[in-house]
């Protein structure tokens, strides 16, 4: 029996740059995109390796052009730690596993390095297919949790619990990190809301830059440990405008989400390094009329627009910096099997 599963990009809607600052934020995934893992038994362990993985180069141009596109590791370290944490999980929970070995191997075409969770994509789909390769039922928050730890406890990956919880529930996802809430029950508030509610939607992506979140994360994390006013300041103003956003759409007035969108850049931009890039892909897209902030640590943005006229002119201005635009893909796949 062969078994495949797939996970979707995240584009973070408002709130927090990260999660890790007990804040609150939104987001959703969409299926312009994809990561997909596929599992069949055989009689040994075997990870197959991916494109990205490869070490072969035709010259030193194509190793170069590699490294900027895929950075210097693929997706086979993801698997495999994804791998080892489920086993620590089961063994913890005293789940004892069948003794079956597989095969197992990758394709996303997620864009990479730009802020989409096409690594945490990656583990998501590894790890449905594992529950299902074992018939083990792991709850939602907790396999958010799980695929967190494999990026920042297996790779030492600066991640925070945004993406993972957008991925595991998916459609679009307010979420609470209130300190209190994670230090009692492990996990923060996760509240699904319709994706009906929310207004015309862009994503917009660099496709000649790319920057390692680490760059942003390490910087605020610190000043954020140290109670800089500046940077505690920005997380409460963020936090603020998700609950401003959350109303918005619970009153049916989506549309007004833009200048809050603006907003959360412009506080962004007061306290985050930011590329000449991309602040150029936002104004960019500002310039024609609609709003724009980042998906996540930069590289691709989100925001809203008016009309199909409005739309046109901001794939038009994009278009001359590299900048691909696209409308995000709401439409409905198979429920997960382990939805829980």
């Amino acid at each position: 029996m062969i078994i495949r599963a797939q996970a979707y990009p995240r584009a973070g809607l408002i709130g927090n740059p990260s999660d890790g600052y007990f804040g609150k934020t939104m987001a959703f995934v969409f299926r312009n995109f994809c990561a997909e893992v596929v599992l069949y038994e055989t009689p040994e362990i075997e990870i197959l390796s991916n494109t990205r993985d490869h070490s072969r180069f035709e010259n030193m141009r194509r190793l170069v052009e590699d490294v900027r596109l895929f950075g210097y590791y693929g997706g086979v370290r993801l698997l495999k730690a994804a791998i080892k944490r489920f086993h620590d999980y089961c063994r913890d929970q005293g789940v004892v596993l069948e003794d079956r070995n597989f095969t197992i191997r990758y394709e996303t075409s997620i864009p990479s390095q730009v802020g989409l969770a096409g690594s945490s994509a990656i583990i998501t789909a590894c790890l449905r297919v594992l529950m299902q390769f074992y018939g083990v039922r792991i709850p939602k928050p907790i396999q958010a949790n799980l695929i967190l730890s494999v990026e920042k406890h297996e790779l030492g990956i600066s991640a925070g619990l945004q993406d993972r919880v957008a991925q595991v529930y998916e459609g679009l996802v307010y979420m609470d990190f209130n300190r209190e809430l994670l230090t009692r029950q492990g996990y923060g508030r996760y509240d699904p809301l319709p994706l009906e509610l929310l207004p015309p939607l862009y994503i917009a992506y660099r496709t000649d830059l790319s920057e390692n979140s680490d760059v942003f994360h390490n910087d605020i994390r610190s000043r954020f440990e140290r109670d800089e006013p500046d940077v505690i300041a920005a997380m409460a103003f963020w936090a603020d405008l998700t609950e401003q956003a959350r109303v918005l759409l619970l009153k049916g007035e989506g549309r007004a989400l833009g200048p809050l969108l603006n907003a959360s850049f412009g506080r962004r931009r007061q306290i985050y390094k930011l590329s000449a890039g991309n602040i150029a892909m936002v104004e960019a897209a500002q310039s024609v009329g609609a709003s724009a902030k980042f998906t996540g640590s930069g590289g691709a943005i989100v925001g809203t627009y008016a009309d199909e006229v409005m739309f046109q002119r901001l794939v038009r201005a994009l278009e001359k910096i590299h900048v691909k635009v696209f409308k995000p893909d709401f439409s409905p796949t198979r429920e997960d099997v382990h939805d829980s």
